[in-house]
């Protein structure tokens, strides 16, 4: 059985301009949808990829789509020219680590895991920055909001999905005693 031809270049150039105009990762499936048919999405990617591998300019696989980044080797070269966006505080990461490791989570378990209470501040910043957002809300008293992470999230750590996390065990600084 013959490999299929590889994809056309006016369908490269497609593919191309739709990630390059996309503001959010593009999903094969949306790519799909613009390729004439016999075409498949995920080769014409793979080409992509190819193509751009080893240039100022890669196209990286995150939130469960692509994206053009920066090579990583060139980013730190560039960190002084190009406006880095505001850190958030240690509070907001902490909680952020939280909702990403224990989702959905309400805020009294937050508050439980951080050992502290969470101001509304806090879930403010992480929600102006597109990194959380409530799903539903819990079965309890007062039916707390239920928080998530989200796709901005994936990208911003540049995961292609939650699985992509370090594991929690490889995160402790020393072993934990042994009973």
């Amino acid at each position: 059985m013959s490999e299929p031809p590889p994809p056309s270049e006016a369908v490269l150039r497609l593919a191309e301009a739709l990630v390059f105009a996309s503001a959010e990762p593009v999903p094969a499936r949306v790519l799909a949808q613009l390729l004439p048919e016999g075409e498949e999405a995920e080769a014409v990617l793979a080409e992509l990829a190819r193509r751009y591998a080893g240039r100022g300019v890669e196209l990286a696989s995150v939130a469960g789509g692509v994206q053009f980044r920066t090579a990583p080797d060139l980013a730190p070269r560039l960190k002084t020219v190009v406006q880095q966006p505001r850190r958030l505080p240690r509070v907001a990461m902490e909680t952020l680590a939280i909702i990403a490791y224990h989702q959905p989570v309400t805020r009294p378990e937050i508050e439980a895991i951080r050992g502290a209470s969470l101001s509304q501040d806090t879930l403010d910043q992480l929600l102006e920055a597109h990194l959380i957002t409530p799903q539903g809300r819990k079965e309890a008293p007062g039916r707390p909001a239920l928080w998530v992470t989200t796709a901005q999230f994936l990208a911003a750590f540049a995961l292609s999905a939650l699985a992509d996390l370090p594991r929690r065990e490889d995160l402790l600084s020393e072993p934990p005693p042994s009973r």
